[in-house]
């Protein structure tokens, strides 16, 4: 197994990379707030002359996210791009959209405070229930409101008829105010579960990645690294795009073991270059 170096702050390997993809709850932020130090490490980044992009698995737009970590107390322009598994769906969708026929199709749309921004622009008419439904889009989770046994009741219909099923947020296990809960990732589990068809948009798989990399110009994939929480979306994600890895032991993982992180390491197939204890400087 590869040996994984331990370091105490970023700083200490900063040089070795010209751009970064970073997490953004787990790594920056909670379900509170930003972590101490976070904002200040941006800057000290951007400062350095890195490219940023934040990464994340929000069913959120970029610019959305954007408005929100600045509310948060970090500094505009400290990062290049907010790159959204939201952002990268909503884009698929009003391609694949273009040029077609037939009126608005009905989307049962499944989110987070009654955010609708990941069907606004597109060719989407909301649906309430997967009964009449075209398209099933997952863009977030009230898992700490709702039993999953609320979205079987809405999902089973949709799944039952065969209704594809776009997961614009692919983390099964998300951090809120009062703690761990499940994710739409989870919830994505389940209409699969139920018999539906899933396609998953965002961390680990290539979508995002392309979209990111694009972006940044394709660098070196081996001067790029990625910062992230979760070994399954970050450190497998940043993997199967050839790049180096960092984990912070902060966000789902910080009550882990060092012998619970090299499990999941062997689970997932793949295993960060640094693990980082903080997101600081």
């Amino acid at each position: 197994m590869t040996v994984v170096q331990t370091i105490e702050r970023l700083s200490a390997i900063a040089d070795r990379y010209d751009a970064f993809l970073i997490d953004q709850f787990g790594v920056l932020r909670d379900g509170r707030g930003s972590y101490p130090g976070a904002a200040e490490t941006l800057v000290r980044l951007k400062q350095a002359g890195k490219r940023i992009v934040i990464l994340s698995n929000s069913g959120k737009r970029s610019a959305e996210n954007d408005r929100r970590l600045v509310d948060l107390g970090f500094v505009a322009g400290s990062w290049d791009w907010f790159l959204t598994s939201g952002e990268v769906a909503w884009q698929i969708l009003k391609r694949e959209g273009e040029g077609v026929s037939g009126g608005a199709r009905k989307c049962l749309l499944i989110s987070r405070d009654g955010d609708v921004s990941p069907m606004t622009g597109l060719d989407l008419e909301r649906s309430e229930n997967g009964a009449d439904a075209d398209i099933v889009l997952l863009a977030g989770s009230e898992g700490d409101v709702y039993p999953l046994s609320h979205y079987e009741a809405l999902l089973a219909p949709a799944a039952a008829r065969g209704v594809p099923c776009l997961c614009t947020n692919p983390d099964k296990v998300m951090l809120t105010k009062t703690g761990n809960a499940f994710a739409a990732g989870r919830i994505a589990e389940l209409y699969e579960e139920l018999g539906g068809s899933v396609r998953w948009i965002g961390k680990p798989f290539a979508d995002i990645y392309a979209s990111a990399l694009d972006f940044l110009g394709h660098p070196d994939p081996t001067r790029v690294a990625a910062i992230g929480d979760s070994i399954e979306h970050d450190i497998a994600g940043a993997a199967s795009a050839g790049l180096h890895s960092v984990l912070v032991t902060t966000g789902i993982l910080e009550q882990a073991s060092d012998e619970e992180r090299r499990r999941l390491f062997a689970e997932h197939g793949a295993s960060p270059d640094f693990i980082l204890p903080k997101f600081l400087w």
